[in-house]
């Protein structure tokens, strides 16, 4: 999409895979770095295998980093994982909770919309999909009653076990408010969940009023009541927020309260995995562990970091300004993440021309979308959602010049295919 790297991640990075780079001109801090990454790897090399938790000395950064994020509450490096990406964190905890058969299998509480990760992880384990709606209303806000009445009706036919958070939300864009998240903790101890927290997106808040709040940091400041019962894997990445760095494959999860026979087996599970990607866990090391004020890398860092974010805010909002003008599409703000997913309101002939093609309606829009524009959206069905609404979702990504166009053609397009169907 054009988004620069950071200097630093890949100045270290190169040092790292290649390092008789050593001798040649680096900001001391870089190659600093990259030979204590390289004394933590076995055979001072990136090409080894680690531990299959990972590097144990990128394992304490990550925890003193989740520390600083969480205003001092203690991070213990034996509860932390690292991962080949984010989703490889998931799914190995996802098979972890998976048991039982019929009326017990494991149920798993899971946002609708949702990232498919989580309904394609289920259906390849043959667990069972527990749906619950987000709040389109009220800017994809969750609401308990909704997850009462979502466990309740899972009951009837499975085991619920856990349940999925994605905060900020994909494919939704929304921020989860502090109260929201209190109310998710109570209802996961009240009903006895194990409560995943997928945080990939932590840095990626724009609207004015909202804040990332860790689910780690609101558990332990409700008190012990919480903090000592629930159970919590919480998970981030080196492929979102301002480091888009996707295809290194460098992500943790920190798991809390997990009784110890049930850890030992988790590690047992990411052992059958060897280890993570050894350059995506020295990715990882640098975003928990960036340049310090008094480093000759900081002020690059900082510029580029600081542009890479606010370059996404002003996208964020133009997108939903933008789409907004559009008769017949309504879009939340963007509060976070990268993406946005509008309703669609369809003529009644266009979605019946859908239907004669066995094509979900805003697939049907989303097909004649790209071949007439060459603009490529994904319909809201692949998400789900609500019986009766239509959607897509859409990145915030592309250069501002590119989205303007972008949006530009999905506004002429909109207008086309409504005259054509009316």
């Amino acid at each position: 999409m054009g988004q620069k790297p950071i200097t630093f991640f890949r100045q270290v990075i190169a040092l790292c895979v290649y390092p008789d780079l050593l001798e040649d001109k680096f900001p001391e801090d870089a190659k600093n770095r990259a030979r204590r990454i390289l004394q933590a790897c076995g055979g001072g090399s990136l090409g080894a295998y680690s531990a299959s938790s990972g590097i144990e000395v990128i394992r304490q950064d990550v925890a003193k980093y989740i520390e600083r994020r969480d205003g001092g509450i203690p991070s213990n490096p034996d509860n932390i994982y690292l991962s080949s990406g984010a989703s490889d964190a998931i799914v190995t905890m996802l098979k972890l909770l998976t048991s039982g058969e019929g009326k017990t299998r494991t149920g798993v509480m899971i946002s609708i919309p949702q990232y498919p990760l989580y309904s394609a992880a289920l259906a390849e384990l043959a667990a069972v999909q527990i749906s619950y709606c987000l709040d389109e209303d009220k800017c994809w806000s969750l609401d308990v009653n909704e997850l009462r009445r979502a466990v309740k009706a899972g009951r009837e036919h499975c085991n619920p076990r856990a349940i999925c958070i994605i905060n900020p939300g994909n494919p939704t864009g929304q921020v989860q408010s502090r109260q929201c998240i209190e109310d998710v903790i109570r209802f996961a101890a009240e009903e006895h969940l194990f409560l995943m927290a997928d945080e990939v997106y932590q840095d990626n808040v724009y609207a004015e009023g909202c804040q990332f709040h860790s689910f780690k940091k609101v558990l332990f400041e409700m008190g012990p009541e919480y903090s000592s019962v629930v159970e919590l894997a919480s998970f981030h990445s080196t492929s979102k927020c301002y480091m888009g760095e996707c295809g290194f494959r460098g992500g943790y999860m920190e798991v809390i309260n997990m009784d110890p026979e049930v850890k030992l087996q988790l590690t047992k599970l990411v052992s059958v995995q060897l280890c993570p990607s050894v350059p995506g866990q020295a990715l990882l090391d640098l975003v928990v562990n960036p340049p310090q004020p008094d480093e000759p890398s900081y002020d690059t860092f900082i510029k580029e970091r600081t542009a890479n974010l606010h370059i996404l805010s002003e996208k964020a909002k133009m997108t939903a300004q933008v789409l907004n003008t559009v008769p017949g599409i309504h879009c939340n703000p963007v509060q976070g993440a990268m993406y946005t997913f509008p309703r669609l309101t369809l003529p009644e002939k266009a979605i019946n021309a859908a239907k004669e093609k066995e094509q979900a309606p805003d697939m049907f829009y989303c097909m004649k979308l790209l071949e007439e524009t060459g603009i490529c959206l994904v319909p809201g069905s692949g998400f789900g959602q609500r019986d009766g609404t239509y959607h897509f979702r859409m990145t915030i990504l592309p250069a501002t010049e590119k989205l303007k166009i972008v949006l530009e053609k999905i506004r002429e397009f909109h207008k086309r295919f409504t005259e054509e169907f009316s």
